[in-house]
């Protein structure tokens, strides 16, 4: 196997979805749109959209992954997918429609624990840079 590849791990709140060695590219979702990664590509940290995340190796071809909203983090040659929720598809409209069923539709109490963690979250972040700048 060609160390110059990637290794893709998939990570869910209760469980490792997915991990894969020898992955020769990979194609996420952030909120600034499709973009896609190569094993001697910087390292990069992108927050994820719900949608398709498709990744290839040389044993399986190219393989389509439903994810909910997550953060993709790449550290040399491992990447990181850390998300609410995961599917595996080979079937492309169908996992289109599990994104919008799933994913994109969320109850009214998800909405309210979503938005109360990003308000935790941003509010962390700045009072870590008040206190590093300090």
């Amino acid at each position: 196997m060609n160390s110059g590849l990637m290794n893709l791990t998939i990570l869910l709140p209760y469980q490792v979805f997915a991990e894969k060695k020898g992955v020769s590219r990979i194609v996420a979702e952030s909120r600034e749109g499709l973009f896609g990664l190569l094993p001697h590509r910087l390292d990069c940290v992108a927050a994820l959209q719900p949608g398709i995340l498709t990744y290839e190796t040389e044993s399986e071809g190219e393989v389509y992954v439903a994810v909910d909203e997550g953060v993709l983090i790449k550290t040399g040659q491992d990447v990181l997918v850390s998300a609410h929720d995961a599917i595996f598809g080979t079937d492309l409209s169908q996992l289109h429609e599990a994104v919008e069923k799933e994913f994109l539709t969320l109850d009214e109490n998800e909405q309210k624990i979503r938005s109360v963690m990003e308000k935790l979250e941003t509010g962390l972040i700045r009072r870590l840079s008040e206190f590093r700048n300090v």
